[in-house]
């Protein structure tokens, strides 16, 4: 999947969820941080935004053939749906994401119900707090939750 594959969607919640730091910093966990999200900067690096924005469609690429390659059944929940798990493996890992076995056996048999209630059950959605209860909303509904759609073409 190349990093223009990415739906525009999905991009702009990314935006949302994680934000634009143009000077590397530690974030929470002590790690080294730049752009919108993207690890492994070094104290002191800085960047453009279209560097941020160049990392960040690659990043969001890396975390969607993670997905696809951990979660192959995932596609067929349908773009939206398929997101919600791209955009938790962006976060926090596809290592972290597979541990949610009761939410994702849940969308994997069509109880969107289910899932997004035990992905509101877990530590993850008490750290991100909206970035959660968003993606749950667009688990149930598969409609995309952006705090600030965009805009109709």
């Amino acid at each position: 999947m190349a990093a223009t594959d990415v739906p525009d969607e999905l991009i702009a919640q990314l935006k949302e969820d994680e934000g634009l730091r143009l000077v590397a910093y530690q974030d929470t966990l002590g790690h080294w941080t730049i752009g919108y999200g993207h690890t492994l900067a070094r104290p002191g690096t800085t960047w453009t935004k279209e560097q941020a924005l160049t990392m960040l469609r690659a990043d969001c690429a890396a975390a969607l053939r993670d997905v696809d390659r951990v979660l192959p059944w995932a596609r067929s929940l349908g773009t939206v749906r398929h997101a919600v798990f791209v955009n938790m493996a962006f976060n926090m890992g596809i290592g972290r994401l597979s541990g949610f076995h009761r939410a994702l056996a849940a969308a994997r048999h069509g109880d969107h119900e289910a899932c997004a209630l035990h992905m509101q059950d877990s530590l993850w959605a008490r750290q991100v707090g909206d970035r959660a209860r968003r993606l749950a909303r667009q688990m149930r509904t598969n409609e995309w939750a952006l705090a600030h759609p965009l805009p109709k073409p």
